[in-house]
């Protein structure tokens, strides 16, 4: 008996190591993981390329300028129109708020509301506020419009202030170019825009296109570290300038925490420095602390995701 033990142990045991490793094996193919990948300056120093092949990379706003994540999404006029221009959306998926494609041959009528030809010339003359690619041989085009007008604070490069009057308007449109990968969030079919912010509602769109069913918030810092906003891109194209105070942070937790509501069985680590303000946790979260919502360090992120 002893000797059948010594010689089969080696063969059961090589067959259990089989088992256990096509069990993880089972287990990861049943994480689907994805990654919403803010701009907060938590991030800087961290390898986003190590997360390839791990889960599906939700990338926010200008992130496409030095890393193309597996899909974008952009909610504001300028951002959304500069990052389609790009050419970005005929590679990765991209996702814009009220991104309608329009016929082209609306695009006067829309652009310059019933204007004759010498009014329309008129008005490019004097107009700067039209963001447009070029046309090519597009059949259709995407416009947004925006006008800012009151009494505002000017910020100048001394850090000086002064209230200016300013009555400006804005329109930016762009033609809809071949091997095109770019969808409305009011595609995604049983909820309509949600208005969220662009972190939340790349979450929403991993759960909902994607299916992910473990989110990893990477970046989303909701918090600064210091007197002024947090975000890499500030100061550059359709951002807020470097020297602006902090934004407010209530929507971001709101609507994170509406989604960990609406999805329980749905597992998001929040990811934070070692220390600060940004590693703290977030009071109006608790009640899905050790459920649905766990909090680990870039270290651990930076071992790689099992």
């Amino acid at each position: 008996m002893a000797r059948y033990f010594d010689e089969e142990w080696p063969k059961e045991e090589e067959l259990l190591n089989i088992g256990m490793k096509m069990s993880k094996q089972h287990k990861r193919d049943r994480m689907n993981k994805a990654f919403c990948i803010g701009n907060g300056t938590s991030r800087l120093g961290f390898d986003l390329n190590k997360l390839r092949g791990k889960g599906t990379i939700m990338g926010c706003n200008a992130i496409y300028r030095d890393f193309k994540p597996d899909v974008l999404v952009c909610v504001d006029n300028g951002i959304m129109h500069e990052a389609y221009q790009s050419g970005i959306a005929s590679e990765i998926d991209f996702y814009a708020r009220n991104w309608t494609k329009v016929p082209a041959l609306h695009y006067e009528m829309m652009l310059y509301a019933g204007l004759n030809l010498n009014e329309v010339n008129d008005v490019k003359k004097q107009w700067d506020g039209l963001y447009e690619n070029d046309r090519g041989n597009a059949t259709e085009f995407v416009m947004h419009g925006s006008n800012l007008s009151g009494i505002v604070n000017i910020i100048r490069k001394d850090k000086t202030r002064n209230k200016e009057k300013i009555n400006k308007s804005y329109s930016y449109i762009s033609w809809i170019y071949d091997n095109d990968r770019s969808f409305s969030i009011d595609d995604l079919g049983d909820k309509k825009d949600l208005g969220w912010a662009c972190g939340p509602m790349s979450g929403y769109i991993a759960i909902k296109k994607y299916k992910a069913n473990e989110i990893y918030m990477i970046g989303q810092d909701l918090v600064s570290e210091t007197s002024t906003v947090n975000n890499i891109f500030a100061g550059t194209r359709n951002y807020v300038p470097k020297e602006q105070a902090p934004t407010p942070h209530v929507n971001w937790i709101d609507q994170w925490y509406t989604l960990m509501d609406w999805n329980p069985d749905v597992k998001f680590y929040k990811v934070n420095p070692d220390q600060g303000k940004i590693a703290e946790p977030i009071k109006e979260w608790q009640k899905y602390e050790g459920k649905n919502l766990f909090y680990i360090g870039y270290p651990t992120l930076d071992k790689g995701v099992e």
